[in-house]
């Protein structure tokens, strides 16, 4: 019993250790490309506006696994070649990127106008008024969403067992489904729920601490 309990605790480890690393790595890729939307949204040229709106709504709109798909089903046949982690990452990435996105608008919108006709007023470009008086502040405003956003996405990193990742979930699903298992069903899930609990617990916990570092500086 003791050794079934050793070799299902190293196979859920292992598991989450992967969700980690595919959770750490989206949320960085979404983080980057809602940047580049909030900028988008707040730029003075209409079709950067536009372009943003539209990749927003798009992904909002469009079930995960359903991105997942396209990406691994439909970009090889167009002769884009793809591998399970490119397609996981970057579909995780792309996807949440569109919520990180609308979620830093909200921060920039927290922001009193002075603020910006301030930096004008002293001679700062759009750009360089972004960089050192707006996005600063709206990221600070914005921690506790973004925090949530990072706890949802461990959630959805599930889905990459769909394109080939063996994650947490796929490992469970692995020993629960083999025909010679040798564990329990309930010791399993229970397991994997754990698992799960203590990822978010850790990264809520980095979160509020960031949050309250931010609260000092301001």
């Amino acid at each position: 019993m003791f050794d079934n309990f050793a070799s299902m605790a190293e196979a859920l480890l292992e598991g989450a250790r992967i969700t980690v690393v595919v959770t750490l790595a989206s949320y960085a890729i979404a983080l980057a490309i809602g940047m580049v939307l909030v900028v988008m949204h707040v730029s003075p040229a209409a079709p950067a506006r536009w372009a943003a709106n539209a990749y927003t709504q798009l992904f909002r709109n469009v079930p995960l696994l359903a991105v997942l798909f396209i990406m691994y089903f439909g970009l090889p046949s167009i002769g884009i070649e793809t591998t399970s982690w490119g397609v996981g990452l970057l579909g995780l990435g792309m996807y949440t990127g569109a919520f990180a996105g609308e979620t830093l608008r909200s921060g920039i919108n927290s922001i009193p106008l002075g603020q910006a006709e301030a930096a004008r007023s002293i001679g700062l470009t759009f750009g360089q008024s972004l960089q050192n008086v707006i996005l600063p502040q709206a990221f600070r405003a914005v921690i506790p969403p973004l925090g949530s956003l990072l706890i949802a996405l461990v959630k959805n990193s599930a889905l990459v067992y769909a394109v080939g990742i063996t994650e947490l979930y796929s490992t469970s699903r692995g020993l629960i489904d083999d025909p010679q298992s040798r564990y329990d069903l309930w010791g399993v899930t229970i397991s994997v729920t754990v698992c799960y609990l203590a990822i978010a617990f850790v990264l809520s916990y980095l979160v509020r601490l960031a949050e309250r570092r931010a609260a000092f500086v301001r």
